[in-house]
């Protein structure tokens, strides 16, 4: 089915479901097309991520932000997204996608989104690291909470899985270099590899501190 049809679908639809809280779980129904598969027959990498977006489509519309956000002239921004691939989905199979919020720091949302086959057993799962930017500024999540009516909601602990992920993608976005060729000689830090290196050193001594204090 055409991308433009799924999104359209996704919207109606959205209307007559039951909304959902901060914390709800989207589950959109899907089907492979032959459009989506690549050369080898089963759904192409790139579409999981296309599809992720109309599953976060669904997320907002029945939270009820999206008139929030056209309101306000928030645009919501993906900043960055890695996903697992588990298994295949094959020609013609249905699919699930579910898409909750887990966490939020100053700025980002971090959200994750899985592929489960009929059987249950998951194709594949992604975390998401989401912003809502206004103009040229981002809005922090404080604000976003107050839209939602919600300003004293305080966010889950940040798994430290997903610190990890959100430290390598600042390292990315600061311009972190590729590994060294290991026949050529190796290259000096740049900030961004001196700041992931601080900040793990940082970690490392309030762990052992804490082991002795113990």
């Amino acid at each position: 089915m055409n991308l433009l049809l799924r999104l359209m679908k996704i919207l109606l639809a959205a209307r007559f479901r039951a909304p959902l809280s901060l914390f709800g779980v989207s589950r959109v129904r899907f089907r492979v097309w032959p459009n989506d598969l690549d050369l080898n027959r089963h759904m192409n990498n790139g579409r999981f991520l296309t599809v992720m977006d109309l599953g976060r489509i669904d997320l907002m519309a029945r939270m009820g932000v999206l008139g929030i956000f056209k309101k306000r002239k928030w645009m919501p921004v993906v900043a960055a997204e890695t996903i697992s691939f588990k298994r295949p989905l094959n020609p013609f199979e249905r699919y699930e996608l579910t898409s909750r919020i887990l966490c939020w720091d100053e700025r980002f949302l971090y959200l994750e989104q899985v592929f489960v086959k009929e059987n249950g057993k998951v194709a594949a799962r992604a975390l998401v690291k989401a912003a809502i930017r206004a103009h040229a500024r981002a809005v922090k999540t404080q604000e976003i909470l107050e839209a939602l009516a919600v300003p004293k909601r305080k966010s889950p602990p940040i798994p430290p899985g997903i610190k990890a992920w959100a430290l390598a993608a600042e390292w990315m976005e600061e311009g972190g270099e590729p590994a060294n060729d290991p026949g050529s000689a190796a290259k000096p830090d740049t900030p961004a590899t001196l700041k992931v290196q601080v900040r793990a050193e940082e970690r490392e001594r309030k762990k052992t501190a804490g082991k002795e204090g113990a």
